[in-house]
């Protein structure tokens, strides 16, 4: 059965993989979960004062020409936080959305406390010998093929098929 509180299951696009070597949230993506339901979405682009490197690129396919036109981050991180409020938040690989959530609000000075559920964590041990956990191979052992319409790497795809995946993990 659904818990009733809210929860918002999100997702962020980097510039690299650890807030602490100065990399950068790019991209957040997040839906709302309310008694089981998807109930609004909050999705945007951040542009950043440096350069993307290509490695990164690669995976989620952000430039720097897509985020020229951007608002940066204190002018997004406000609004997410807002959306946020205190919903416990979903996330595959939550350790790493988590510590970018936290490096980047402690830069704007807003205080994040929020909790965290993991569905990495949650389908590693619901679903023993799968052939790895990336979000997209739970996501097909569960509901079949991902989607064509489908953005793999893009943060609000992401958080939708994290917020799925959750959902059907809580029925069980």
């Amino acid at each position: 059965m659904f818990n009733t509180s809210r929860h918002v299951a999100l997702d962020v696009e980097t510039t690299g993989l650890s807030p602490r070597s100065g990399h950068r949230i790019i991209e957040i993506g997040a839906v709302v979960i309310d008694e089981g339901y998807l109930t609004s979405e909050f999705s945007s682009l951040i542009r950043i004062d440096r350069k993307i490197p290509r490695q990164a690129q690669c995976i989620h396919g952000i430039s720097d020409e897509i985020l020229a036109g951007e608002q940066e981050a204190e002018e997004v991180l406000p609004q997410l936080y807002d959306f946020l409020g205190g919903s416990v938040i979903i996330a595959h690989n939550a350790r790493f959305d988590m510590a970018f959530l936290r490096q980047e609000f402690k830069r704007i000075a807003l205080k994040f406390s929020n909790e965290a559920v993991c569905t990495l964590k949650m389908s590693k041990k619901m679903y023993p010998g799968l052939p790895n956990y990336r979000l997209d191979t739970v996501y097909r052992h569960l509901f079949g093929e991902v989607g064509q319409d489908i953005n793999r790497h893009r943060a609000l795809d992401d958080a939708r098929m994290a917020a799925r995946i959750w959902m059907e993990m809580v029925k069980r």
